[in-house]
């Protein structure tokens, strides 16, 4: 098994790596990476009804949809991420126990007594500091997690959506916890990075095999035409996961509104607006628009309907 540390916190490229190794390689690997500021979410998930709108938007924190399943997670450079990759037996493929296995061994030898709970969390005194999720791809098996160090909590509390209520979909839905920081818990540590040098030192000298690796130029070439083709990509990140239904009542200007959209595809295919003879004629020209903060500002200053920014933030 080879262990790399990712010399980038961006996280479109970060996300890209750990596809391209799955899919086009056939070693095993350990990945360890920090990404800046971002809004992960699951591969079956709805990304509005996920995340905060109105705040990723506002703090330009980008929403990127990963490989696996699960629920949505908020990254930053406190955040330290972990990736295995591996051979995997038929009717064995996904084991959350296995994979977080080593990782609350490591945390153990630090004093720090981390259990897993539920379906694929780890937990410190009840406090969540560790979200997991899978991807099968053939015989082979990726399992990345959280390392919760120095996040801030503000952020991440801020950056998830709280109130789910408009949003009717099949999709995955997202299990919010309470969550801690090791920071606090652990000593000796300068940074973010001096505990992932640890967390490597301890796996290169107790998971067998173990190696240090760089990625080479073409697998980092690979890895970046992958991240702006797919990850920094709309289709992906917003119109990729299933249909929603998003039903709103709010006032505006005085007026009460009521919105009813139908988004497939991050499309808008059918839409009813309520409150005056002008939004019901502007609801008509949101059919076909993407389902998303600047198109539709577009269409209505286009129509000569003036919406404030925080208006603008009541359509999703």
């Amino acid at each position: 098994m080879f262990c790399i540390i990712l010399e980038t916190d961006n996280p479109f490229f970060n996300l890209a790596i750990e596809e391209l190794l799955l899919k086009n390689k056939k070693e095993e690997y350990l990945i360890l990476g920090i990404n800046s500021p971002s809004l992960i979410i699951g591969k079956h998930q709805s990304a509005h009804r996920e995340v905060n709108t109105r705040f990723i938007t506002e703090n330009k924190i980008p929403v990127i949809r990963r490989i696996s399943g699960g629920g949505a997670v908020f990254h930053d450079n406190g955040n330290l991420n972990f990736t295995f990759i591996r051979q995997s037996e038929p009717g064995k493929q996904v084991d959350f126990r296995m994979y977080t296995g080593p990782v609350i061994d490591f945390l153990s030898s630090l004093g720090v007594e981390a259990k897993f709970e539920g379906k694929n969390d780890l937990k410190v005194n009840g406090l969540k500091i560790s979200g997991n999720a899978e991807h099968v791809h053939r015989n082979r098996v990726l399992h990345h997690g959280t390392l919760l160090y120095n996040t801030s909590l503000d952020m991440l509390r801020n950056s998830l959506r709280k109130d789910t209520s408009c949003y009717t979909s099949r999709a995955v839905v997202s299990n919010p916890s309470s969550v801690t920081n090791l920071k606090d818990k652990v000593t000796g540590f300068k940074d973010i990075y001096s505990f992932r040098s640890e967390m490597k030192n301890y796996f290169l000298e107790n998971l067998p095999e173990m190696a240090t690796y760089k990625l080479s130029a073409q697998e980092t070439e690979e890895a970046e035409l992958l991240a702006d083709s797919k990850y920094k990509s709309w289709d992906w990140n917003w119109a990729y996961g299933p249909e929603y239904q998003f039903i709103k009542q709010f006032e505006s200007g005085g007026k009460q509104i009521f919105c009813r959209l139908f988004v497939k595809d991050g499309i808008i295919l059918e839409c009813v607006l309520e409150g005056s003879s002008d939004l019901v004629n502007v609801g008509k020209k949101l059919i076909g628009c993407r389902h998303m903060v600047e198109d539709l500002r577009a269409v209505f200053i286009y129509e000569n309907i003036y919406l404030s920014d925080i208006d603008i933030f009541n359509f999703f």
